[in-house]
């Protein structure tokens, strides 16, 4: 719990609470959404958006609704800068090809995020992937791929098995564990830096087979990988 005497921390950690709340809601979030996830009132709600969204950290959609802005994408691509601009070429080829939305995502302290992601020019019923997103490493094959270049447990038992198969395929599967209906393929990303990275897809259905997906992300991650050092 924060510390009632400092408020100035309290009403920093509120304002990062709201674009984590956002970033997890996969759709745009009402006032009176974002205060029942916070605990809080109405009003103090109003004043966090109103200061996030001045700083363009979020954005106010159709009917008051809001959700994460331009400016947490500027926030994402001074992290790892390096990996973001190199991945971009690599990723807008495997999404064409693919006809798939392809991202790399990073372990951020026991935390998936997407850091920067394409979505194919010509593809139709294309799932969206957010910069920013996050969601719990054990969950989807992103942080599943990630776990898998790892040594030691999560300390739980299906997790461990995911992340033994993805070690012997090479590659992670998932299939609504961080989206409903939304799968995912995703291979390791070996880099010599400290962050650790998947390169990835989500799609609802596909005729090619998982094999032949993950191979592709994987020559993309070997070039990427080169690039970056």
């Amino acid at each position: 719990m924060v510390d009632s005497k400092a408020p100035a921390s309290q009403t920093l950690s509120r304002g990062v609470r709201v674009l984590e709340v956002l970033a997890a809601a996969h759709k745009p979030l009402s006032i009176d959404e974002i205060a029942g996830e916070l605990g809080v009132h109405r009003s103090i709600a109003y004043r966090m958006v109103r200061t996030l969204e001045s700083h363009r950290l979020i954005s106010r959609q159709d009917a008051g609704r809001y959700a994460p802005g331009a400016g947490l994408v500027v926030l994402a691509q001074s992290v790892e800068r390096d990996l973001h601009t190199v991945s971009l070429p690599e990723l807008a080829s495997a999404a064409e090809d693919l006809g798939m939305t392809t991202f790399v995502a990073i372990d951020d302290e026991q935390e998936c995020v997407t850091l920067v992601s394409v979505e194919p020019r010509h593809g139709t019923a294309t799932v969206m992937q957010r910069p920013g997103t996050r969601h719990s490493l054990t969950k989807g094959a992103p942080g599943v791929a990630i776990l898998s270049t790892r040594d030691g447990s999560t300390g739980d038992a299906e997790t461990e098995q995911a992340v033994e198969e993805a070690r012997h395929a090479g590659y992670a599967v998932s299939r609504g564990e961080v989206i409903p209906g939304v799968a995912s393929v995703a291979v390791p990303l070996h880099t010599r830096g400290p962050v650790q990275a998947a390169i990835a897809v989500v799609y609802v259905t596909s005729e090619r087979p998982v094999e032949e997906i993950a191979q592709r992300l994987t020559t993309a991650a070997k070039a990427i990988a080169e690039l970056v050092g």
